[in-house]
């Protein structure tokens, strides 16, 4: 008895939380279609297809009130097609556009200080061609450094934008 009485529990427990998938696509004829069976997805839609997850959470109804009072509520939740979301994505991008940004924050700044440093060596009349030839190499190696991590951020922005394509991602994710 008792053990039915945990099977209950649990079914009610586990009903009240569901989870479903649709699949959207659009044909030839340009009719929008739904399933939610991916195998029911001609194989020819199957590339672009869209999948949503909606999941269903009942809310406990208060004691003395009618069970039909009771409502669902749906939270609409897109993902792509392998189910990772707008978090997922945006997380992915984060640090690729961190980096970019403080790359090219820190270049700008070894410019206008090399720029600044040799405008000084001039107007103290030290500019001996060592001392410039010095400051120029220091610059360059900054400037190297940075654009390395320019273009490695550059580079898996792009990887990750295809990644996304090819998951059939929404593009406003990864901005």
């Amino acid at each position: 008895m008792l053990r039915l009485c945990w099977i209950i529990v649990f079914l009610f427990l586990v009903s009240s939380l569901q989870a479903e998938t649709i699949y959207k696509w659009i044909d030839k004829n340009g009719g929008v279609n739904f399933t939610d069976d991916l195998e029911k997805v001609p194989m020819p839609y199957r590339d672009q297809v869209q999948r949503t997850e909606l999941k269903e959470e009942r809310k406990d109804v208060q004691k003395g009130s009618p069970p039909s009072v009771s409502t669902p509520s749906v939270e609409r939740r897109e993902v792509d097609l392998y189910g990772r979301d707008e978090a997922w994505w945006r997380e992915r991008v984060r640090p690729w556009k961190e980096q970019l940004k403080e790359a090219t924050e820190n270049l700008e700044s070894a410019r206008k200080r090399f720029s600044e440093k040799t405008v000084e060596m001039g107007r103290k009349g030290l500019v001996s061609r060592a001392r410039y030839q010095t400051e120029a190499e220091k610059y360059d190696q900054e400037r190297k450094k940075y654009e390395a991590q320019i273009s490695e951020a550059q580079e898996m922005l792009e990887k990750l934008s295809k990644e996304a394509e090819e998951a059939k991602a929404n593009p406003e994710w990864l901005k």
